[in-house]
Order: C-alpha cells, then sequence, then structure tokens
C-alpha cells in the first residue's frame, strides 16, 4: 500500500464493536453517577426559595413592629401585612400600602405558618416557618420545616 492509498478515506479503520461496547458502558455508569445528583436539584431549589421567602417576609414583620410597636398576634396572622388587621393588639400605625402586597405561599402551594409568641425562635417573638415538601409538622430531609429558628 503506498501513501496515498494509506490517507485516502476508504483506507480509514472504524471502530470495532468492544470499542463501542465500552464507550456506551462509559455513558452509562457517568450517566448512574451524575443524574442522582440532578434528580435532587429542584428539592434543594425549592428549600432555598423558601428560606428567601421567610426572609422576605421577617423584613415585613419587622417593619409592621416598626410602625405598630409589636408584632400581629397568631389570630391576625400573616394577612396583617397585606390587609388591616382587626383585634388585638391595636393596630396604630398601620401602613396604608400594607407591607407585602400579597402574601406569598412556599414553593410546595402550602401557606407560609405563623405563631406569636413563638416556640423555636431564639428570642421568642415570633415563628415564622413553611411545613415543607410533606406539609405537616416535622419531618427529615427536604420534608423538614424551614423556619426563622434556623436549621
Amino acid at each position: 500500500m503506498n501513501a496515498a492509498q494509506r490517507n485516502s478515506p476508504r483506507a480509514q479503520r472504524g471502530f470495532t464493536l468492544i470499542e463501542i461496547m465500552v464507550v456506551v458502558v462509559i455513558i452509562g455508569v457517568l450517566g448512574a453517577i451524575v443524574v442522582p445528583q440532578f434528580m435532587s436539584r429542584p428539592d434543594q431549589a425549592k428549600v432555598t426559595a423558601s428560606k428567601i421567602d421567610l426572609q422576605a417576609i421577617a423584613t415585613a414583620l419587622e417593619m409592621y413592629r416598626l410602625d405598630n410597636f409589636n408584632y400581629p398576634s397568631t389570630q391576625q396572622g400573616l394577612e396583617a401585612l397585606s390587609k388591616q388587621p382587626s383585634g388585638l393588639p391595636a393596630v396604630r400605625n398601620w401602613n396604608p400600602q400594607g407591607y407585602l402586597k400579597s402574601l406569598p405561599v412556599d414553593p410546595w402551594n402550602t401557606p407560609y405558618q405563623y405563631l406569636n409568641p413563638g416556640v423555636h425562635s431564639v428570642d421568642g417573638s415570633y415563628d415564622l416557618y413553611s411545613l415543607g415538601s410533606d406539609g405537616v409538622k416535622g419531618g427529615e430531609g427536604h420534608a423538614a420545616d424551614i423556619g426563622n429558628w434556623g436549621d
């Protein structure tokens, strides 16, 4: 075979069945390792989104407290941040624009929970939390409650 025949497209050697099978096995192993890593990301993103919502609601609660000298009661609830509440404690200087345009729901489409006085919060002022992916108190992992009392 001369040099011209070796460099022609017809003279090039193809892949063997064994080489193709090795590549397929490698891709399969990588897929088995990588895919589960990405499958847990949606749950992790929802937990992060819930924490961000809780921070925004906590900021609105602080603005409410600065205007009205205390946090809303459990009965007044988080609704006190979007429409003027009645009942006790009395609302003295409620902001006519409200403190939140609307109350967000957690990423699992469940309302955020509010309790005043709080049981878990460090300073005892209020508990603000999401029930997590399972929608019930307690739980572990992504189903655990996410609250202002930390992890």
